[in-house]
């Protein structure tokens, strides 16, 4: 099983999640972070960090947020490890919980 993180993060990009990552399995793209499904060893240490709660478990994955699932596999391949905290947008609190941001996404 893996981690995915799904639509909230975007344009929140909140790195909380990647301080504590045991496997540096975070990649990240202009506004969104992704987890790579064959790094991640499902430690459960990102998803009660995430202050934007868009972290989840594959298995608990709401349905609305399900193609999130093949956007982390295929963005991991495409952006670079992220390993270290970093300022969060100076916005994120605005974007936090905003609906259909998948729009905005930015490849």
């Amino acid at each position: 099983m893996t981690f995915v993180v799904t639509e909230n993060c975007i344009k929140c990009k909140y790195t909380d999640c990647v301080e504590v990552c045991p496997v540096d399995c975070f990649h990240e793209g202009p506004n969104f972070l992704v987890i790579d499904p064959e790094e991640c060893i499902d430690c459960t240490l990102c998803e009660p960090e995430c202050p934007a709660e868009a972290i989840f478990a594959e298995d608990d994955l709401p349905e609305n947020q399900a193609e999130f699932k093949k956007l982390n596999a295929e963005l991991t391949k495409l952006w670079p490890v992220i390993t270290e905290k970093q300022e969060m947008p100076a916005d994120a609190k605005d974007w936090d919980g905003k609906p259909d941001k998948i729009k905005l996404l930015q490849r």
